[in-house]
C-alpha cells in the first residue's frame, strides 16, 4: 500500500495517478479523512494519558497529608480516566482499521513510462524477438497435439480431482522437468539463489503481497485452518522477510523460487477451456528481487533482460509488451509481459509478467533496508517476473515446434536434460 505521508503531504500525486487509471478520487478522500479522525482520537487519548499522569501524582501527596478521603478521590479519578482510556484505545485501533482497510485498496503509483489506454488493447509492443515459425502444413493447436500424443489425460484428472487438472505423462513430462532444471541453472549462473517456497500462506502474509479484494475469488482457502494456497510463488518469496529488516550488506536479495501455484480461475470460454493453458495447478519458476529504493529501476531491467535472453534460448518466438494504465494491477508500477506466438491458436498469448512492485508491497509487510535493530529504516522494493510457467512454456513450444506427423522437436537447449533427445515422441498410454 502507499506510505500514509503521501496522503498527508502530496495527496496530489495520488490523485492524478488515479487521473491517469480512469479512476475517482473518492477513495483517496476517504482515506485523508480516516486518517485526520485516527490522529484526532490519538491527540485525546494522549492528552487522557497526561491527565492521569498529573491526577496520579497527587496520590502520593494525598497519602503523605493523610487524607484518605482526598486519597480515595484520587484513586476513583485515575480508575475513571483509564477506563476512558482504555475505550479510546479501542477506537484508535478500530480507526486505524478502518483507514488502512481503504488504503490498501488504493493502487501503487504508475512509472511515467507506463502508456496510457482503457484496456489491454492500450498495451504497446516493447520489442520482438524470434522469427514466426511457418509450416508447410497446417498447424495443430496444442489440444491437438497432446490428444494424438496422449501426452496428457484431462478426463482421468477430471475424474480423480476435477476439471482443469490434468495428468501430464511421458515425453511431455520429462520436457516439463528440463524445462524446469534449465531456467533454475539459468539463472543460478546469473545469481540468483534457488528458494523452493511453502505453497500455503496466512492471511496476514497474503494481504502483504496483493490485494486480497482482488485475488481471493481466484485462490483455493485451507479450512478451518485459515490458509491459503498460493497462487503464485511470488507471493511467499516476497513475503518471506515480513516484518525484516534486511541488511544493505546483502542487498539485493536476489532469488528463484520453484513451486506448484494454485487458482480457481477459469477465464473466457474457447481455446482456454482445453488443454493445460489455463489450468488450477502449474508449476512456475519465479524470479524475485528485493532492493532498496535506489536502483530498483535497473533491477527490473535486468529482470526483464533474464527473460528475454532466456525465451531466446529456447529459439520461440514472441512479443514483449508494455502493459499500459487500464490493464495495470493494483501493485505493479511498471509491467511487461512476454507473449508468445500460438500457430495453432493463431494468437500472442502472456506467457511471462515482469513487475516492479516499488515500496507498495514493502509498505504492508513491513521490509526495511538498512541496520537491523534500528528505528526508521528505509522500505525496501519488491520486484517479481516469470521465469517459465511451464505448462504455458509448453503449450509455446509445442505449437512452435510441431512436425506435420504430430511429434514436436525439443528446443536445443533442453536436449542435454532430455539425453540427447531431440524430438517427443507418443506415450504409449
Amino acid at each position: 500500500m502507499l506510505d500514509i505521508a503521501l496522503f498527508r503531504d502530496a495527496p496530489d500525486r495520488i490523485r492524478a495517478d488515479h487521473d491517469r487509471r480512469g479512476l475517482p478520487h473518492d477513495a483517496i478522500d476517504e482515506v485523508i479523512r480516516l486518517d485526520d479522525a485516527w490522529r484526532d482520537l490519538l491527540k485525546t487519548t494522549d492528552t487522557l494519558r497526561a491527565e492521569r499522569n498529573q491526577a496520579a501524582r497527587a496520590i502520593g501527596a494525598a497519602k503523605k497529608a493523610g487524607d484518605q478521603d482526598e486519597m480515595q478521590r484520587v484513586l476513583a479519578e485515575v480508575a475513571s480516566i483509564g477506563d476512558r482510556i482504555t475505550a479510546m484505545e479501542q477506537e484508535v485501533d478500530e480507526a486505524l482499521a478502518a483507514r488502512d482497510a481503504v488504503r490498501m485498496g488504493i493502487p501503487n503509483l504508475l512509472h511515467d513510462a507506463v502508456p496510457s489506454g482503457a484496456d489491454e488493447s492500450g498495451n504497446t509492443v516493447h520489442s520482438v524477438h524470434g522469427e514466426k515459425p511457418t509450416f508447410d502444413f497446417d498447424p495443430r493447436t496444442h489440444n491437438d497435439l497432446i490428444e494424438m500424443n496422449r501426452w496428457v489425460d484431462l478426463e482421468r484428472a477430471a475424474k480423480v480431482t476435477g476439471s482443469r487438472f490434468y495428468y501430464l505423462k511421458g515425453d511431455l513430462a520429462r520436457m516439463e522437468m528440463a524445462l524446469t532444471t534449465y531456467a533454475v541453472d539459468f539463472l543460478r549462473d546469473r545469481g540468483y539463489t534457488v528458494v523452493q517456497p511453502p505453497v500455503m500462506m496466512n492471511r496476514t502474509a497474503y494481504e502483504g503481497v496483493t490485494d486480497l479484494g482482488d485475488f481471493e475469488t481466484v485462490m483455493y482457502g485451507i479450512d478451518p485452518d485459515g490458509y491459503y494456497m498460493t497462487a503464485t510463488s511470488e507471493h511467499p518469496l516476497t513475503a518471506m522477510y515480513m516484518g525484516e529488516t534486511v541488511p544493505s550488506e546483502h542487498l539485493p536479495l536476489r532469488m528463484v523460487g520453484v513451486s506448484d501455484c494454485f487458482r480457481r480461475e477459469v477465464g473466457a470460454h474457447g481455446q482456454s477451456d482445453r488443454g493445460i493453458w489455463r489450468v488450477h495447478q502449474f508449476r512456475k519458476v519465479e524470479q524475485i528481487v528485493i532492493s532498496e529504493a535506489e536502483g530498483s529501476w535497473d533491477l527490473h531491467e535486468e529482470l526483464l533482460q533474464n527473460c528475454v535472453d532466456l525465451w531466446d534460448d529456447l529459439g520461440l518466438h514472441y512479443e514483449v509488451v508494455n502493459i499500459c494504465t487500464g490493464d495495470m494491477g493494483t501493485v505493479a508500477s511498471r509491467k511487461y509481459d512476454l507473449e508468445a506466438w500460438l500457430p495453432g491458436a493463431k494468437a500472442y498469448k502472456e506467457v511471462v509478467s515482469c513487475s516492479n512492485c516499488t515500496d507498495y508491497q514493502a509498505n504492508r509487510l513491513q521490509i526495511r533496508t538498512g541496520v537491523p535493530g534500528h528505528a526508521n529504516q528505509p522500505i525496501a522494493h519488491t520486484l517479481n517476473s516469470t521465469a517459465v510457467a511451464t505448462s504455458r512454456a509448453l503449450v509455446a513450444i509445442m505449437e512452435q515446434n510441431q512436425l506435420e506427423d504430430g511429434r514436436v522437436r525439443v528446443p536445443d537447449v533442453l536436449q542435454p536434460y532430455m539425453g540427447g533427445q531431440a524430438v517427443l515422441e507418443s506415450c504409449a498410454f
